[in-house]
Order: structure tokens, then C-alpha cells, then sequence
């Protein structure tokens, strides 16, 4: 089977859309983030290398597609400084976090003033197929090229299919639930 079987649209340019898209209505934003923080969810430091540069940001918008092809999608706000070296890099590694890796979380959400490449300063660093950087600790690694990103609203989604998988150490996860960390 080929990729264009199991995404038809894709293959006619989205040929298959009948009627024009209806216009969405919509709940009030601070409701939905209110709801959506009640939605426990993993947390990941996603990472890139080549040559639009290294780069990481930590995501909870993380989920298996498929298992046949292996693919995930990632989504990323677009206003975000990371667009620029996915886009360029075209590669990208998930390194989903364990229960201990906080900090990780913080450095690379943002949240303590260390920006870029400073960032893979903390921590140990490897690398799979992408030459994504890769958390020594990470529980899972799932290395990814990009196949396609699309632009949704606020964010880019991230198509990406799993080239190389390593499998940390089995135990609790770091999970973010009604806006602070968890261990599950």
C-alpha cells in the first residue's frame, strides 16, 4: 500500500471536498483552555538538529496517528520561534519525559530565561537516525521526519513518520493536569 492509499485527499489536493467549509462556531477561549487543562496529558521535550539549528520546546500536543506507517503528530503555537528550524530541519525527536525531569520541562517551556541552544546544556544528550538530540533519561525517544505541517487555527500541526524508537528506562511519567506536574 502506498502513502496516497491511505490518504486520498492528499493525493487529489483535496479534490474530495464537495462544499466550500462551513463557517466554525465556537466556545469562548478561556472555557476551552480551562477544559482542556483538566485533560491529564504526557509531557515531552520535542527537539530538532541540522541546518536551520538546534532547538526544543516542551509539548503536550503529542499523539500516535498510526501504526502502519509508524506516525505522530506534534502541534506547535505558530508564533513560536521553533517553526523556523523544524521547517528548515525537516527532522524531530519526541523525548517523552520522567516523573524527575521538571526542570528539563521548565528550561525548555520557557520558563527560566535560557533560550536556544543554551538550553541542551542540561542534561545528557544523544542522537538516533535525525540527529535530533536525544534525553539520555527520555522513558521513550521516537526520532521522526516531518512529512507535513499544517497550519490549524493557532498552531502548525506536525505530521511526522517514527524512523528510529529508543526505549528508556520503564517507571513513572511526567504528566501536566489542571496547569502543574504530575507523576503517574
Amino acid at each position: 500500500m502506498i502513502w496516497d492509499d491511505q490518504r486520498p485527499d492528499d493525493s487529489t489536493g483535496g479534490a474530495l471536498l464537495a462544499e466550500p467549509p462551513i463557517p466554525i462556531a465556537t466556545v469562548d477561549p478561556h472555557v476551552f483552555r480551562e477544559a482542556m487543562s483538566r485533560l491529564g496529558a504526557a509531557v515531552h521535550v520535542v527537539t530538532t538538529a541540522g541546518p536551520g539549528g538546534k532547538a526544543g520546546f516542551t509539548a503536550t500536543a503529542v499523539t500516535s496517528v498510526s501504526d502502519k506507517p509508524a506516525t505522530l503528530l506534534v502541534c506547535l503555537n505558530r508564533a513560536s520561534r521553533n517553526n523556523s528550524p523544524l521547517f528548515t530541519n525537516k527532522v524531530l525527536c519526541v523525548n517523552t519525559l520522567p516523573a524527575d525531569a521538571q526542570a528539563i520541562a521548565d528550561l525548555f517551556a520557557g520558563r527560566t530565561g535560557i533560550y536556544g541552544e543554551d538550553r541542551f546544556a542540561s542534561g545528557e544528550w544523544t542522537a538516533l537516525k535525525s540527529g535530533s538530540p536525544v534525553l539520555a533519561t527520555a522513558v521513550a525517544a521516537l526520532d521522526c521526519r516531518v512529512l507535513e505541517a499544517k497550519a490549524v487555527a493557532s498552531h502548525y500541526v506536525y505530521f511526522c513518520a517514527v524512523e528510529a524508537i529508543r526505549l528508556g528506562q520503564t517507571g513513572a511519567a511526567l504528566v501536566y493536569h489542571e496547569r502543574e506536574y504530575k507523576q503517574v
